[in-house]
């Protein structure tokens, strides 16, 4: 692998299967605003108990979001990351977004920043993604085919009209490929996702894989649908079923070596803090914070120096191994 891409992705729990026992992330609630509904996602249905994308315990304003990750950043010392993933679309809500993440540079420059997204209305902010020193970029793209789109996406929002069926996932997908192949071309690091739903897309996302490797994506993370009846879905309520694990691993494991495939996913809420396998969100709700907080790096600077020290005895052990 290029060493400058090593670099990149060496503390970022999401882009390497390495980092994410090292390192945590955190994810800021700021972007309630979607522009596209999905038949998967149900934004008002909240379970503290559960891990789900676009799921909220609460959302923030940007001057919360940068309180909580000043507390979170100087009392969790993994700390690496900091994005917006939700609970709508990070670039369609773009001026919070961006209020959050240029805040958060200033008060916490030695955070990585990324954001998540649709890719519906990414093109228009790419040059300030670049600006604004994001360096990883998630997209979740569910199709290449419009009429396999219109099976999952009822709507989208865009230039101020809405769309519906073909159309709608037309202009969607245009959006998506022209999105990714702007921020390879600026040197930006992506992760794709997609939604394995059986019977609907499950063996499209072979094409899926392909049309994104083409256009320079780095990852390519599968993830199983989420349908529980309970949580008030279009696929929920309708009954569309789950892959089954063993699904999962089949289509992961034949598009191996394609492209980066990504397997230790935990499918983050919008709110997630801490290591991908332990959320400590509950530690820093907004009762709990000062009303004012100064950035402490003290136990962050440390850690990745005991971390550093020992990649690097590690590194050596292998070199020296006969």
């Amino acid at each position: 692998m290029d060493p400058a891409i090593v670099e990149k992705i060496k503390d970022h729990p999401c882009f390497s299967r390495e980092a994410h026992l090292y390192f945590a992330r955190m994810h800021l609630a700021v972007a309630s605003a979607c522009n596209i509904q999905c038949n998967y996602c149900n934004r008002k249905y909240d379970c503290a108990n559960e891990s789900r994308p676009g799921v909220a315990s609460r959302r923030l304003t940007p001057d919360q979001a940068v309180r909580r990750a000043i507390a979170a950043a100087s009392q969790v010392p993994q700390l690496s990351v900091v994005g917006v993933a939700g609970p709508g679309d990070a670039c369609y809500d773009w001026k919070k977004t961006k209020a959050t993440l240029v805040a958060i540079a200033r008060e916490i420059p030695d955070v990585k920043l990324c954001i998540s997204t649709n890719g519906l209305a990414l093109p228009e902010h790419v040059d300030e993604v670049v600006d604004m020193n994001v360096g990883h970029v998630t997209i979740t793209i569910n199709m290449v085919d419009p009429t396999i789109g219109r099976k999952i996406y009822p709507w989208i929002f865009y230039n101020g009209r809405r769309y519906v069926g073909i159309e709608a996932s037309r202009i969607l997908h245009e959006r998506q490929m022209l999105g990714l192949e702007m921020l390879t071309e600026r040197g930006i690091l992506t992760k794709v996702n997609s939604v394995m739903i059986p019977g609907v897309n499950d063996e499209h996302l072979v094409q899926v894989n392909k049309s994104v490797k083409d256009r320079g994506a780095f990852m390519h993370n599968i993830v199983p649908l989420i349908s529980e009846p309970s949580h008030g879905t279009y696929y929920g309520q309708t009954g569309q079923r789950c892959p089954a694990p063993f699904e999962l691993t089949a289509l992961r494991d034949r598009l191996e070596g394609t492209t980066e495939v990504m397997r230790h996913c935990r499918q983050c809420r919008a709110d997630a803090v801490g290591l991908l396998s332990d959320d400590r969100a509950n530690e820093f709700t907004m009762d709990q914070l000062a009303a004012a907080a100064t950035y402490d790096s003290g136990k962050r600077h440390a850690y990745r120096q005991l971390i550093e020290r020992d990649r690097r005895g590690q590194t050596l052990e292998a070199k020296t191994r006969p």
